[in-house]
């Protein structure tokens, strides 16, 4: 029971405060795994890869899969209703009120201030992917030599996306797979 409070407190965090969307949780994900051993960073990065594969919000997903991998079941409605209840409570309080404020400049400033907070936590959140997916850092500490610093086969995959996205302009649906493929076969 106290670790499902504890899932919830820290899902409820995350909630109110990663305005922008799910890769705006990222922060606050590496965050909780750290203070919890719940999961670990190399865990964060197969939770993007499932989450983004998968039908749903990215945070919502990743919070499903840390509460279900620590608790069960249970664990995972838990983690998933913290999470989107800081929502919930807004759209309510913001329903009520926003109306009356509509022309207000303060509330129109406030709006247009959230929009760096936004893009600050989306931006860490997008180096924070690069760094899991691109760099081998714990490698690069132990020896010491940049060109165990990154991770070739991926930045060579992400080129070769990257240039099929603009010379084809294919279904993102397609680069996924494809990227699933090589992990599989190339065990990346």
């Amino acid at each position: 029971m106290l670790i499902d409070l504890q899932l919830f407190w820290e899902f409820f965090k995350t909630g109110l405060f990663s305005v922008g969307g799910g890769l705006a949780t990222l922060p606050f994900l590496q965050d909780i795994g750290r203070k919890t051993g719940w999961f670990t960073t190399a865990d964060v990065s197969n939770m993007i890869a499932v989450s983004e594969s998968t039908p749903g919000p990215l945070g919502i997903n990743m919070a499903t899969y840390v509460g279900y991998k620590t608790v069960g079941l249970e664990g995972g409605i838990v983690a998933t209703l913290g999470l989107v209840f800081p929502a919930i409570i807004t759209i309510i309080l913001i329903s009520k009120i926003l109306d009356r404020f509509r022309d207000s400049q303060i509330v129109q400033r406030v709006f247009y201030g959230l929009r760096p907070a936004s893009t600050g936590l989306i931006a860490a959140a997008g180096l924070g992917v690069a760094e899991l997916s691109l760099l081998h850092t714990d490698v690069f500490r132990a020896t010491g030599s940049v060109a165990d610093l990154f991770n070739w086969p991926l930045i060579l995959l992400a080129v070769l996306i990257y240039i099929g996205i603009k010379k084809f302009n294919r279904h993102p649906v397609l680069y996924i797979a494809v990227a699933a493929v090589c992990g599989i076969v190339f065990r990346l």
